[in-house]
């Protein structure tokens, strides 16, 4: 959760026009209200500062952006970090006008602090009809155990067989997890979208623990849509609760990952038909101009649930920047949607951490990574649950139930 202000700054304190640091304080004061009112509905109390810099001097004149976020949650309090950033400064010298300014190239920090509000219990209040206020809820953990591109000779943890499967889904759901994102292997240890592999795999799941099941309907590079929509023909007992849905074509490494238009809208129809619900896989910020499309047409319906997929050698980096960019589009365009990151390779703990804090979902599983931390191969996908439980944990959220988590994400779509 985060919050801006602009401002310019009109009154020196000191000689020089140079501005009280004060000033800085007071900004980061109101950035701090906007917070606990878009947390709490409520004003809030500044309890105190945990540390104060200032790093730049600051004139009258100077055009300061001082931001704000929420970095921690408890019952009652909120802890929250500041920087305040100069990118206007007046241009003074000979042959300048007295109303010369200059726009900064690259804005400067000038200050930067942290702190902790507190909201009593009793000032707290529930949103208005049409308002967008609230604390995020827990944190819904998927587990990726499997994939299609991670192979047994980088890491001998990986589970191809049903039994693995079920085994290490369980291992994760014991330590948090409430999604298991699900692909599937032959023999040999080669993707596969075949059903019946899906059957037992489901199958192996379900006997060891109460879980999310979501099934790839990516598959791997280079499948046709028929064979990577496999695991959309079951049924009954083994018949996934959710799927992925892949809407854009994009570089993948060294390979192109397909997804054409029309292909898209096939694949959303046989979710739909199946009575799956669809998790939207967004790997570039033009993707959610597809999935525009898809629901301005009824393909997908609301609410929607959204994977970021930052970090794949070809698309979107995975960067706070860019994740923030992404969630901003997306409570603009679809309003009370669900999201969540994965980030690829070293990049998937760091990701986890910042969706955490920003109020979002994480998958994290040998799927995407398989380093518990460099060069320490992780030893399955449940060490790295461990690791996202306890990134949750110190960003002040708890990780979600299988219920709360099939609350979320398994509500029945508009009609």
């Amino acid at each position: 959760m985060r919050a801006r202000i602009i401002l310019r700054m009109s009154k020196p304190h000191y000689g020089g026009n140079l501005v009280d640091g004060a000033q800085m304080l007071s900004l980061f004061g109101d950035v701090a209200t906007e917070l606990c009112i878009r947390a709490d509905g409520d004003e809030g109390l500044f309890r105190a500062y945990d540390s104060v810099e200032f790093l730049a001097p600051v004139y009258a004149g100077d055009f300061i952006e001082a931001v704000g976020e929420v970095v921690g949650w408890g019952k009652t309090s909120l802890k929250m970090s500041f920087a305040a950033y100069k990118y206007i400064t007046p241009l003074s010298g000979p042959g300048r006008e007295p109303s010369a300014a200059q726009l900064l190239g690259e804005r400067q920090l000038v200050c930067k602090a942290s702190g902790t509000c507190v909201v009593p219990t009793s000032c707290r209040r529930s949103p208005l009809p049409g308002e967008s206020i609230g604390r995020p809820g827990p944190a819904i953990l998927t587990a990726a155990i499997v994939g299609a591109e991670t192979t047994r000779a980088q890491t001998p943890h990986l589970p191809i067989t049903p039994d693995e499967i079920g085994e290490e889904a369980a291992r994760c759901a014991s330590v948090g997890a409430s999604v298991i994102h699900l692909h599937v292997r032959d023999e040999a240890g080669n993707p596969s979208q075949d059903r019946e592999r899906f059957r037992a795999a489901i199958a192996a799941i379900r006997r060891r623990c109460e879980v999310i099941i979501q099934t790839s309907t990516g598959g791997a590079v280079g499948m046709a849509i028929d064979e990577r929509c496999g695991p959309l023909s079951l049924s009954g007992d083994e018949r996934p609760e959710m799927a992925t849905l892949n809407v854009g074509t994009i570089n993948f490494g060294d390979d192109i990952f397909v997804n054409r238009r029309l292909d898209t809208f096939g694949v959303a129809e046989r979710i739909q038909k199946a009575g799956i619900i669809p998790e939207v896989e967004i790997y570039d910020l033009g993707h959610l101009d597809i999935l525009r499309e898809l629901v301005d047409k009824g393909a997908v319906r609301r609410p929607l649930h959204v994977q970021f997929v930052l970090g794949v050698r070809g698309a979107l980096a995975a960067s706070e920047r860019n994740l923030e960019l992404l969630v901003s589009r997306l409570d603009s365009d679809f309003p009370g949607s669900s999201w969540g990151v994965a980030g690829i390779g070293r990049h998937e703990l760091p990701m986890a951490e910042v969706a955490a804090r920003l109020g979002g979902n994480v998958r994290v599983g040998l799927e995407d990574n398989i380093f518990v931390e460099k060069g320490v191969l992780a030893k399955g996908s449940a060490e790295l649950c461990e690791k996202a439980v306890a990134i949750c944990q110190a960003a002040g959220r708890r990780v979600a139930t299988v219920a709360e988590a099939r609350a979320v994400l398994l509500a029945t779509p508009a009609s």
